[in-house]
């Protein structure tokens, strides 16, 4: 879509339905276009926070302690566990590299790969085991 290279931003608005309810969050932010922001790959960080990332699945949402590695391109340490095109991940330990619980838009790898949007958590994370799919919505002001 045009729009995806060519609109320039300063908010991104995340939004995601799960069942029949719609909730979003606002990611402050100035870029020439998403393309510029996450096609390259590169770890850009976030501040929103474990809570608010959380109040996009609601009550059931669920992640491990620890890490709370958040924003643009997030990916586990060793890159074979979670990743996130936009999302936060966390893991048991605190050094991010074996994030098995991830909430975003773009996710992938462990422990459900075919979930892409939504949430994923171990065992271990603080609300038990999710695996949660989710249709996303990203719009940007």
């Amino acid at each position: 879509m045009p729009t995806y290279w060519n609109t320039p931003f300063s908010k991104i608005c995340l939004g995601m339905k799960i069942g029949h309810q719609i909730k979003f969050i606002v990611i402050n932010r100035n870029a020439n276009s998403l393309f510029s922001l996450i096609a390259d790959g590169r770890y850009r960080a976030t501040s929103l926070g474990r809570i608010t990332w959380k109040t996009l699945i609601g009550f059931q949402a669920s992640l491990q302690p620890n890490c709370n590695r958040e924003g643009f391109n997030a990916a586990s340490g060793d890159g074979a566990d979670s990743k996130a095109r936009i999302g936060i991940l966390a893991d048991q330990k605190n050094d991010c590299k074996n994030c098995y619980s991830r909430i975003g838009f773009g996710t992938a790898k462990f422990p459900d790969d075919s979930n892409t949007c939504g949430n994923e958590a171990h065992p271990s994370s603080d609300n038990g085991t999710k695996h949660i799919k989710g249709m996303g919505f990203i719009l940007v002001q």
